[in-house]
């Protein structure tokens, strides 16, 4: 996930209405949009998880998750907590850690992820009710000990990494990207997408309530951001941001 200032990535932009209009059985379509795996059996798993255990409540949906939903993604480590009613898009692209809690309601959308990337949490992740966690293009990775707060958005369109002991607050968003505007190349919408490239946010950094990180940033280890800032350029290591755009206010000491 390296980045060249002078060289803005331009992923390659789904359109969704057109794939999902495109020709073709709704069984084909509906296997690469969600299962991710080819086959009738692969198909049949994914099935049986999110239709059976996915909303179950109770302890018999816990127990029947646990056994169900691991089985769909490319590895999951011991320890795994599944809530309820989760959104998995390709998870045979997602890679699971050890103690890893994802709450009820979020989403994990792994269609993006290129054959050299991955999709990634690391252990003793806490990922709290209705965050989404979507690849458009690059990679994600989560690193060990890290907690996601309820309602948070990574949209990655040119990867997105988090350190180790990251703490992200409520309604956080990192990452996404522009869409080009140049006049006389047709409607904003149709012109694509580019990216400054890979959001990168350190080891041991809070992220307050609110905090927007856009691509292309580095938020420096040890750094804290106040509530509600939007982050548009690099943050310093153990700086203290805040505002927006986000400036230093302060230094840990």
């Amino acid at each position: 996930m390296t980045r060249d200032p002078e060289t803005p990535h331009r992923p390659e932009k789904q359109y969704l209405i057109a794939e999902l209009a495109a020709e073709g059985s709704g069984y084909a379509k509906y296997k690469a949009f969600f299962v991710g795996r080819p086959g009738f059996g692969a198909f049949l798993r994914y099935e049986l998880a999110v239709t059976l255990a996915g909303p179950m409540p109770g302890a018999a949906g816990y127990a029947l998750r646990g056994r169900l939903f691991p089985g769909l993604v490319a590895r999951a480590g011991r320890g795994v907590n599944f809530g309820r009613n989760l959104i998995l898009r390709c998870p045979a692209r997602i890679v699971l850690g050890d103690r890893i809690a994802i709450d009820d309601n979020c989403t994990l959308d792994a269609r993006g992820v290129g054959p050299d990337d991955r999709f990634e949490i690391g252990d003793d992740t806490l990922v709290a009710r209705d965050v989404l966690l979507v690849v458009k293009s690059g990679g994600l990775r989560i690193g060990r000990n890290c907690s996601i707060g309820a309602q948070s958005t990574l949209s990655g369109t040119n990867g997105i990494t988090l350190g180790d002991d990251v703490l992200v607050a409520g309604q956080c968003y990192i990452g996404g990207g522009r869409y080009l505007t140049e006049l006389g190349r047709g409607p904003m919408v149709a012109q694509g997408l580019v990216s400054k490239g890979p959001t990168v946010i350190g080891s041991d950094v809070w992220l307050g309530a609110g905090v927007r990180v856009l691509d292309g940033v580095r938020v420096g280890d040890g750094a804290i951001v106040g509530a509600g800032a939007v982050v548009t350029k690099d943050v310093a290591p153990n700086t203290i941001v805040g505002g927006i755009p986000a400036r230093e206010i302060g230094r840990r000491s």
